[in-house]
């Protein structure tokens, strides 16, 4: 076993506890449904008190009053909620095989047993028995993902991510890291540094040493802006690894020594807290006795007050009720202006979505009504091939009618400032992987060769949900517009150091200078295709066109009629 090896397993000891520790926590709307449960009770005393102390995290007294409401008789979903609270109890107090009796005491017609398969599989998870821990995450996944809690969701990505990594199938290890990546909110969080942290140990088991090293490096500085010193100390410990393997040994230690400041500090927090509460309670106290003297003051004060403070008090507020009158009616009438000048720029968008989608929409359900007739004619003859045929054009149209309404949904909220734009680092091969692997249908349909030749270490520093609409918009043209067999490439070229260049190129039907010239027009009327088989009004690359700009890029077009168009986007590189 080489030494880098060595250290990658080093990285995978500190994993489990940065994903189970927040995983294990119950969800919010799990722990509504037990307080639910206790105040429904008639005689569920000891049900209140176990719940009380599971809320707490007192596990010895949980197993004892959880027992004492198993003895005692009560109905079987009360059981089924006392062994969930026993098997967590025992799972926290590391006794494995008992958790794991109590949570195979839950009927499986227990509402929230999708809970007690995810507990099972980390279970499994803590023996390393990982084929297992996948299959029960799996029955859980279903269940999780109906609550629509990104944050859960991402929890159980990521774990079934690192049991595929244990077992070395990269493939599907990639898959649920991805996930796991994309639920990651705008802002900096603790998911957010485990995510990269999963990433870069996602690489380093491949020996791709360039891209982990990129994102152990994005884990510690983000882990600088969370409180969570056990993430602080994996960060640290994961960059004294990657500075041994590339030899700086002074940078090691330097990290190394960070490493155990954070362990220490974590070993210390308990004691920090307790004199912090002290000194919160001490400094409490004191206050109360400064307001208790200030009380006794503020009523001598009062007893000392005439008649002339009161009518300088009356004259005062006859003036300040003047003033606040005088300044609200100034602030109504900007507001009114405001909201009139907000309510016309509102109307004037209004009318331009209902004339695209008066013009586009109409033509799309036209499309769809003729084919639908042509398709009840057709199946009279009973011409199976031509009915093939029909139901394939249909789901062409309705695939079209949607990528319009979704088109005009994000230009819509371009229009009105409701897009938010958080520009990051972006592994650019990455993101056209995806959208290949999501137009992979409509590609195979055509016979369409796709190749995606853009460079593995390029990063772009973009808004990383309007690059994928963009890339979806453009690829979904590009195969409109091939003919049968067609190819589709995308490739990168550096122009400079700071922007590069991502082509899109296919072998479709081309356009003329004109067209051309037109599409790159910024304008409010929208120019109908000349393939008049085809549905759409350009809205797709004035959409494009506006999210390209606000990424701080570029769109050129080159093109000869049947003999294909080269989309060329210009974007700025990330700066190291």
């Amino acid at each position: 076993m080489t030494q880098k090896k060595y250290n990658f397993l080093l990285l995978l000891l500190f994993l489990p506890l940065i994903i189970f520790s927040q995983q294990e926590k119950s969800s919010n709307y799990f722990d509504i449904a037990i307080q639910k449960k206790g105040s429904s009770l008639k005689n569920g005393q000891y049900f209140n008190k176990a719940q009380y102390f599971f809320f707490k995290e007192e596990w010895d007294s949980t197993l004892v009053y959880s027992m004492k409401q198993l003895n005692s008789s009560i109905d079987l979903e009360t059981k089924d909620y006392c062994h969930y609270f026993r098997g967590q109890a025992f799972k926290k107090k590391g006794l494995y095989k008992q958790a794991y009796i109590e949570f195979n005491l839950i009927n499986k017609s227990f509402q929230y047993y999708y809970l007690v398969d995810n507990n099972i599989g980390i279970l499994f998870y803590y023996e390393k028995d990982f084929k297992k821990a996948i299959i029960h995450y799996l029955k859980a996944e279903k269940g999780i993902l109906k609550h629509k809690d990104d944050s859960e969701i991402a929890y159980l990505y990521a774990n079934i991510g690192i049991c595929y990594l244990h077992l070395n199938q990269f493939t599907k290890a990639e898959s649920y890291f991805t996930k796991d990546a994309l639920l990651n909110p705008k802002q900096i969080t603790k998911g957010v540094v485990r995510s990269n942290i999963n990433i870069a140990n996602f690489y380093y088991a491949q020996y791709k040493d360039l891209q982990a090293i990129y994102y152990f490096q994005k884990a510690y500085r983000l882990s600088k802006n969370i409180k969570d010193f056990d993430l602080k100390q994996t960060t640290a410990f994961n960059m004294a690894v990657v500075e041994e393997n590339r030899g700086n040994f002074k940078k090691a230690l330097e990290y190394r020594k960070e490493s155990e400041d954070w362990k220490d500090s974590l070993n210390n927090q308990n004691k920090i807290w307790a004199v912090a509460d002290f000194e919160k309670k001490f400094a409490v106290a004191q206050k109360q006795k400064q307001i208790k003297v200030l009380e006794v003051e503020n009523k001598l004060k009062n007893t000392q007050r005439n008649g002339l403070f009161f009518a300088a008090i009356g004259l005062l507020l006859i003036l300040t009720g003047a003033v606040y009158l005088y300044g609200q009616k100034v602030r109504n009438a900007k507001t009114i202006l405001l909201q009139k000048n907000k309510l016309d720029e509102l109307n004037a968008t209004k009318d331009q979505l209902f004339s695209i989608v008066s013009h586009d929409l109409r033509s799309s359900v036209n499309a769809l009504k003729t084919s639908n007739a042509k398709l009840a004619a057709t199946l009279e003859t009973k011409n199976y091939d031509e009915l093939h045929q029909l139901i394939i054009q249909n789901s062409s149209i309705a695939n079209g009618a949607y990528s319009l309404l979704d088109n005009l949904l994000h230009w819509a909220m371009l229009q009105t400032k409701q897009l938010y734009f958080h520009k990051e680092s972006v592994h650019l091969y990455s993101i056209v992987q995806q959208i290949e692997y999501n137009y992979k249908p409509l590609l195979l349909d055509k016979e369409i060769i796709f190749e995606n030749l853009v460079s593995r270490n390029t990063f772009i520093f973009v808004d990383l949900d309007s690059l994928k609409i963009v890339l979806r918009n453009l690829l979904d043209n590009a195969i409109k517009f091939s003919n049968q067999n067609g190819q589709i490439k995308f490739y990168s070229q550096d122009t400079n150091e700071s922007f590069c260049q991502l082509i899109i190129e296919d072998t479709g039907i081309g356009m003329t200078e004109n067209t051309i010239k037109e599409l790159l027009t910024d304008s409010e009327l929208l120019a109908k295709k000349a393939n008049s088989e085809i549905i759409g009004t350009g809205l797709g690359l004035q959409l494009c066109k506006q999210m390209i700009q606000k990424n701080s890029g570029t769109l050129a077009i080159e093109s000869e009629i049947n003999k294909g168009t080269k989309m060329i986007l210009t974007f700025p590189k990330t700066i190291v």
